[in-house]
């Protein structure tokens, strides 16, 4: 028997498949975060839309809503565990039962743990309204300068880019030299997939070497299709999250123009090249970066990894493994693409609707 929410359908052995990823979930966490501390709880889907989950000291049951499941990305649905887990935890294991739900001793836990501790149990922008409202401004200071990179003068384009690219350098280095306190979150970009492309791995380098974010591939669930895969999460603050989501966005919306009109031009019939085409691209913007880079080095600026991001992701990712991954052959499609890559200019950022959530920067259509 199906269970149905709107268009979307969780049957019977989809459902089953999905406790199993649950339960895989949970022990995960529990090693991760929690070293080994839990003991195995009742994990149950319920039919609720008032809670995303529970945990039920008395039964000692984690309940988790089946619409989120359905629903929200299955990142979501990990940090809601992790949520309850952090109740389970102060529960069990620090033996707190007089505080609040989301009193002191289980704010310290998902601090020390890197869970979040909002009631929701939702992931979603940080900082308080005058720390918002600051990152904001930055953010509306780079898209005015990276709207000038719409201009049809080459020379104007690419100064507004690299005027943008540095304004974005100083408010980091600012904020760093001033010791201010820093509110991190984190985002996940594109859609999971099971197979992740040399050129989705460039833009993720791109992104964590030039956009002040720290990043990382982490597992995913896609219950309605019984299937894993892959999505890039990104940590760092506010404005440079939404930064780095639109370039994410725009990149790889240009490189597939890009190799469309590649394909025409060369009269070529088929997509066989494609992925080597995009990894050139992502190689060819990478090395314009660079150049960029270099520049600023010679004014002064020089940016020195931020430590407390460093922490912040360390806690949400205490184990880290790092794998190296071989590139596509270097053929003439890959050649092609890295010149194409050199020649591209970040623009065209607009604000987003209020339902985005704070993704504060879109990519136009």
């Amino acid at each position: 028997m199906a269970r149905r929410r709107g268009d979307l359908e969780l049957t019977a052995v989809l459902e089953a498949a999905l406790t199993r990823e649950l339960v895989a979930a949970w022990r995960h966490i529990n090693d991760a975060y929690f070293r080994s501390a839990l003991t195995a709880p009742t994990l149950e889907l319920v039919p609720t839309r008032t809670t995303l989950g529970r945990w039920q000291v008395e039964t000692r049951t984690i309940e988790i809503s089946r619409a989120l499941v359905v629903e929200q990305p299955w990142s979501a649905v990990v940090e809601v565990l992790k949520h309850e887990m952090a109740h389970q935890y102060v529960h069990e294991v620090l033996g707190e039962a007089s505080q609040s739900p989301h009193g002191r001793a289980f704010r310290d836990a998902c601090s020390r743990l890197g869970v979040d501790a909002r009631a929701a149990g939702m992931p979603a922008a940080e900082g308080g309204l005058e720390a918002m409202a600051a990152e904001e401004r930055v953010v509306e200071r780079i898209a005015r300068l990276l709207a000038l990179a719409e201009s049809p003068n080459r020379h104007e384009a690419e100064a507004a880019m690299a005027a943008a690219q540095r304004l974005m350098l100083r408010h980091n280095l600012d904020a760093v030299r001033a010791q201010a306190a820093r509110d991190y979150g984190f985002a996940h970009l594109g859609r999971p997939s099971g197979r992740v492309g040399e050129h989705e791995r460039l833009v993720a380098m791109i992104l964590g070497k030039h956009f002040f974010v720290e990043g990382i591939w982490i597992p995913v669930y896609r219950p309605l299709e019984g299937k894993r895969g892959s999505v890039l999460e990104i940590c760092g603050t506010r404005a440079n999250l939404a930064i780095a989501e639109y370039v994410h966005a725009f990149l790889h919306q240009t490189a597939e123009r890009l190799w469309r009109a590649h394909r025409r031009a060369a009269g070529i019939e088929s997509d066989r090249e494609r992925r080597t085409y995009l990894a050139g691209v992502m190689t060819g913007f990478a090395e314009r970066l660079v150049r960029q880079d270099a520049k600023s080095r010679s004014e002064g600026l020089v940016w020195v990894k931020d430590g407390d991001l460093t922490g912040y992701f360390r806690r949400r990712h205490p184990h880290v493994r790092h794998v190296r991954h071989t590139g596509r052959q270097r053929t003439d499609a890959w050649a092609r693409g890295r010149e194409a890559g050199r020649s591209i200019v970040l623009h065209r950022p607009v604000s987003a609707p209020p339902s985005s959530r704070g993704r504060l920067l879109t990519a136009k259509s």
